[in-house]
Parts: structure tokens; sequence; C-alpha cells
């Protein structure tokens, strides 16, 4: 079907093993142990496993604590998810092959959605992700301490370096294909990583939802509590309104897009993930440093927690172990990359797949590492400083 395969399409989905020819509309169903590499149902379960713990941690916050910024940013994901992939994936449905063209097709995992375009798994990855960083730096106290702006800018580094240890190692173990002849968006790159991928979607997207979130829905607007209709309407809104903020951040690098201006835009880009680094580690280790010197924030009434405020006294269980099994699980799925990514040539592995950048890698997993560690002395210096409840 020309409409939902055309030729690059087609191109990449046989480089990837499988034919875009035929694909079910809605749904289509596969083998776990047929697919075409064994880190994939390890990666399906990780990921659809976190998005379901997510949203039982989310529900718990809402109707156990008051709070329903978790809930609202869980959903908001999909959202966001609605709005920004179909593009993507079709991009002459919306005429959009002139502006951004054909970026990337997904290859084929247990379950797919769309044309075989989109994987159950990439549907999780997204409330599981924007769940795991924005935990991560609530219980650090940077949201109770800074606000919902200073937040989410440190919600947008800790997506950045638990997402591009995912991203770097993707193409590699032919998770999914990057267009490489698309020089418009998928150039420049490091390794065999678009950086606009690295810097849009990896940080900007999570960072400007969050702060959507946490601004409609986790704020008092003196009418009491939001109401279910109020709160999914402002979900709703914040999912739409994400990809404009994620527009309106690459417009500093598409100021130099085309061949000629390559090295400059790669230098924009360079200097904007560089910031998302300063910032982010400055900010959590203002946070680190105030959870060891100054006393434990009031637990506030029932059913009444501003946004952003630390835990009450029952332990996190979601921030203290999903984060942990996610750097975990990639750094095995790491380790069994690494032979074929040390006999690479040219950054392409015997297999015919590309590498992605093992320094970045290394340097994300370090940050990760250290914000795991920051979460688990945190809620356990919580656990043990605050009376246990009757």
């Amino acid at each position: 079907m020309s409409y939902s395969c055309d030729a690059t399409a087609e191109r990449l989905a046989e480089g990837l093993g499988f034919s875009c020819h035929d694909a079910e509309p809605l749904v289509e169903f596969r083998n776990p142990f047929g697919l075409a590499n064994g880190t994939m149902p390890f990666l399906e379960l990780l990921v659809i496993g976190g998005a379901v713990f997510a949203l039982v941690h989310a529900w718990r916050r809402w109707r156990r604590d008051g709070d329903p910024v978790n809930i609202s940013l869980w959903c908001a994901s999909l959202v966001y998810l609605a709005v920004i992939e179909p593009p993507l994936y079709f991009p002459a449905w919306f005429g959009l092959e002139e502006h951004v063209g054909f970026i990337f097709s997904h290859n084929v995992f247990t379950v797919q959605f769309m044309y075989d375009r989109l994987p159950l798994y990439i549907v999780a990855f997204y409330p599981a992700l924007s769940q795991l960083a924005y935990e991560v730096v609530r219980v650090l106290g940077v949201f109770a301490r800074r606000g919902p702006l200073v937040g989410s800018l440190a919600v947008a580094f800790v997506c950045q370096v638990f997402y591009e240890i995912f991203d770097q190692l993707g193409p590699q173990l032919k998770w999914w294909a990057w267009n490489t002849d698309n020089k418009m968006i998928n150039a420049p790159s490091l390794a065999s990583v678009p950086m606009n991928s690295m810097f849009l979607f990896a940080s900007v997207s999570f960072g400007a939802m969050t702060y959507l979130v946490v601004r409609l829905v986790g704020a008092r607007d003196g009418r009491g509590p939001l109401t279910g209709r109020r709160i999914t309407l402002r979900t709703v809104a914040a999912g739409v309104l994400t990809p404009l903020a994620m527009a309106v951040a690459g417009v500093p690098s598409n100021l130099f897009r085309g061949g000629d201006q390559l090295g400059v835009q790669r230098a924009v880009i360079g200097v904007e993930l560089a910031l998302v680094w300063i910032v982010g580690l400055c900010l959590l280790a203002d946070a680190w440093r105030a959870r060891r010197t100054e006393p434990l924030a009031q637990t506030p009434p029932a059913g009444e927690p501003p946004p952003g405020e630390p835990y009450p006294a029952h332990s996190p269980l979601f921030a203290r172990t999903y984060p942990a099994l996610y750097l975990g699980v990639h750094l095995v799925l790491w380790l069994v990359a690494l032979p074929a990514y040390f006999t690479a040539t040219g950054g392409i592995t015997e297999q015919g797949t590309p590498v992605g950048s093992l320094w970045y890698t290394v340097l994300c997993a370090v940050a990760a590492t250290g914000l795991v560690v920051a979460v688990t002395v945190a809620t356990r210096s919580r656990r043990t400083r605050e009376p246990v409840r009757s």
C-alpha cells in the first residue's frame, strides 16, 4: 500500500528485517521469541511494566494523597504521543514531506499499531519516562524548594541522561533505524543519533510537558480542588501544547538549517545540550545539599499537598525502584552490545547497524547512577527520620 509504505519506509523496513507492505492498519501481534533481536522482549517488559507501575503509583498519589499531578502527567504523555507521533510516521499524510520528510522507522515488536509503525512499548515509554524523571526531581525536593519552572528544568536534565542511554543503543540493536538520507532533520548527529532528537525529544518535550502539567493541574486557583473534568481538560491542553514548546525551542538551531551551515547548527545544539547539563547538575547538586543540611518539610494536610511537595511518611516505592531497574537493565543491554560495538568499522557493526556514542552514554550512565543513589539516600533518610504511622 503506497499510502502507508512508500519507498523510504520500505527501504528502512527491509534494513530492519521486515516488510511494511500489507501491514495491519490497527494492531498486529507477533511471537516475542521470534523478533529480530533477543534484547527486544526484555526492552518491552521493562518499559511496558514501568508504565503500568507508574500508572498505579500516579493513581495512588491522586486518590490517597490528593495530588493529581502524577496522573495528569501520565495521561498528558499519551496525549503528546497522539499529537507528535503520527506526523513523524506518515509525513505525507499531513503534508509535511517537504518540511520534515521521513525521519525514522521502528522495528516490529510483539504488539504493533498503525501499519506496524508504532510499537506498544513506545506508547508506554512516554508515561514511564516522564514519571521516572518527575519523581526523581520531586523526591529530591527541587519542586518544593524552587518551584515549577526550575523543577521542570531539572526534569529535562534527568530525562536527557536516562533517555540517551536508550537512544544511543537502539539503532545498533535494530530497535529502530534513522533515515540518514534526511539531512534536513537527522543532521547533525552524535554518532548515529540526530542531535535535534537528543535536545528536543529527550529534554525539551519532557521538561515543557512537566511544567505545563504542574502549572495547570498542580496550582490552586482559588476554587478548591480541581474536579475530574477540569483535570482532564487541563491534561489534554498540556499534551497538545508540548509540541508547540518544542517548536519554539528548535528555532535557534533551525535558523542555521542547511548543508553549508551544518557546523554552526551542531555548535548551537551542542551549546543547548551543555546548558541542559549545567543547569541540571547545579539544581540537583543544590537539592542534594539541601537534603543533607535542612530539616525535612512538614507534611501538608491530607488531600492538600502543594505541587511538588515532598512525600508523605509512606515510602515512595516507584522512585526507589524503577529508576534503578531502568538503568540496570539498560546497562546489561549495553554490555550485550559492546562486543559488536568494538569490532565496528566506520561506525557500522558487522551486522550492518550503526553504533551510538559510547562516551556520551558513559557520561549519562554516571549521571543517572548519581541520581539513583541520591534518591535512594533521600528516601532512606526520610523513612528513618519520620515517625512511623500507627
